[in-house]
């Protein structure tokens, strides 16, 4: 992974704090997860298929921290971030922009339409008698 895509990465990471008391194993190192996560996610293979040869830990260890990064909210203030260096930049062609419900919530389901104009000149057949 590139050092600076790791630069704007690390700071949006939670800290983790090792017990004291019963610390158990080390926990492996970010870096080395995120690059675990990023190889399954370009490749597509599955998790428990993540080769243990590549130095980052397991299949089951990246997808684990992956779930704890998305809860800690990490990916959308990375995705923010981006953009902003993106728009700062004057890279961003927002003409193109697209917003559907899954990022912009639709009180009461946002306006509605009026009645749909027929595409046919008659009703289509029933297929169910």
């Amino acid at each position: 992974m590139a050092d600076s895509l790791w630069e704007r990465v690390e700071p949006l990471l939670p800290k983790v704090e090792r017990r004291k008391r019963h610390a158990g194993r080390k926990r492996l190192g970010d870096r080395k997860v995120l690059c675990g996560i990023l190889f399954v996610l370009h490749t597509g293979i599955r998790w428990e298929f993540l080769p243990q040869e590549l130095g980052f830990g397991s299949g089951m260890t990246c997808w684990r921290r992956l779930a704890e990064w998305h809860q800690a909210g990490v990916w959308e203030r990375l995705h923010r971030l981006l953009l902003e260096e993106l728009h700062a930049a004057g890279q961003l062609d927002w003409s193109r922009a697209v917003i559907d419900s899954s990022h912009v919530r639709a009180l009461k389901g946002g306006p509605k339409p009026g009645r749909a104009r027929a595409t046919a000149a008659g009703r289509a057949p029933s297929t169910t008698c």
